[in-house]
């Protein structure tokens, strides 16, 4: 068969699973955000223990090649990891580690904590202190409002309290 005919970016059977790209900013994580690190390295390892042999069957091969991929990610965040100790933070202040109580014009209250890339979730209380909100909140001291633009037009945000807690 013609190599014109074949598709290019198919994984076939020996291929390596795509790699997870690592961030290009800083890997910022709180004490927290550290531990699940090295708590996802020591898992990913456990698990590929239950791999070593797998050179006969494809199914197998294929799993084991994803878990040290997903080792490789891990160990990448690990190496770059710029611990911050949230108790070094100014307490008045909102910055990296925060645990900030905001209330919206309307009244409505959010929490939000700014923690590492790692450690944040989409639409959770955890943000990402690379994310344009956190970025906003940085600097500011409880009292102070700020405006945010949505897409269903712009809100006012009072920043109601910090805590550098666990």
């Amino acid at each position: 068969m013609s190599r014109a005919f074949v598709k290019e970016d198919a994984q076939g059977p020996d291929e390596d699973p795509a790699e997870k790209p690592v961030s290009d900013q800083p890997n910022y994580v709180t004490p927290r955000g550290l531990k699940a690190l090295q708590d996802e390295e020591e898992k990913l390892l456990a698990e590929l223990k239950g791999y070593e042999g797998a050179q006969d069957d494809e199914a197998r091969k294929k799993k084991k090649r994803e878990l040290e991929r997903d080792l490789r990610y891990v160990r990448a965040r690990l190496e770059g990891a710029i611990p911050v100790d949230p108790a070094n933070q100014p307490k008045d202040q909102i910055r990296f580690g925060a645990s900030v109580v905001l209330r919206r014009g309307d009244g409505v209250e959010k929490r939000v904590r700014i923690v590492g890339e790692d450690e944040s979730e989409e639409g959770g209380e955890t943000l990402s202190w690379a994310a344009p909100f956190a970025q906003v909140l940085y600097g500011l001291k409880a009292g102070r409002t700020l405006d945010w633009e949505t897409e269903a037009g712009a809100e006012t945000w009072t920043v109601v309290a910090i805590d550098y807690g666990p």
